[in-house]
């Protein structure tokens, strides 16, 4: 059988990494096995070690990507509104609204990884990754408060997207019941960017 291309090789390893991205924010990691990933990537399954070192190794990449895609997303939505309130909104619509509550292989990876994060060593690799993507978002929202004061903002973005994602995670653990819709609807109504402080 001919080798593949560094090219061809390179283009496989990004397919496994968004696959699995995709497929761990959907099922979680222990909820999805290497040969599934392989196959959703159209790749066979011995294939995979040529690509990454272990299942850790990928998930480390994929949590990577993962917060990649939320940290652009989350961009262009701040990028899209001169005012910062109107750039919080924007995030907080999108995080709390019914299609992201539906779509799970696009989960923001906070939520997505957060369940499997407890049972990793800690200092992992992969809760390194974690901790700097999550990082990496709360500063993208605290520059969307406005505050003069740091510590305040910092406090309040810890505090706001806690909020979201406590939210979107009860919300999808009780989807069916109208409980999953109040605990939405509360929320976006606590967060409202008019409401009295």
């Amino acid at each position: 059988m001919p080798r593949v291309s560094k090219q061809q090789s390179e283009q496989n390893r990004a397919t496994i990494t968004e696959t699995a991205s995709r497929l761990f924010r959907q099922r979680g990691m222990n909820g999805v096995s290497l040969a599934e990933v392989m196959k959703a990537s159209g790749l066979t399954h011995g294939g995979f070690y040529g690509h990454f070192d272990s299942k850790e190794a990928l998930a480390n990449e994929a949590c990577a990507k993962a917060f990649e895609l939320s940290a652009k997303a989350w961009q262009e939505r701040v990028g899209a509104h001169r005012k910062k309130s109107k750039a919080r909104q924007a995030i907080i619509d999108h995080y709390l609204s019914d299609g992201m509550r539906a779509r799970q292989a696009e989960s923001c990876p906070v939520i997505a990884f957060g369940g499997d994060l407890p049972r990793e060593p800690e200092s992992s690799a992969l809760q390194q990754t974690y901790v700097q993507g999550l990082e990496h978002l709360l500063a993208t929202y605290q520059g969307t408060l406005d505050d003069p004061d740091a510590d305040s903002t910092r406090q309040t973005a810890l505090v706001e997207y806690a909020l979201m994602v406590g939210a979107m995670t009860l919300a999808r653990a009780t989807e069916g019941s109208t409980l999953a819709d109040e605990l939405i609807k509360a929320t976006k109504a606590f967060l409202k960017t008019d409401r009295p402080t």
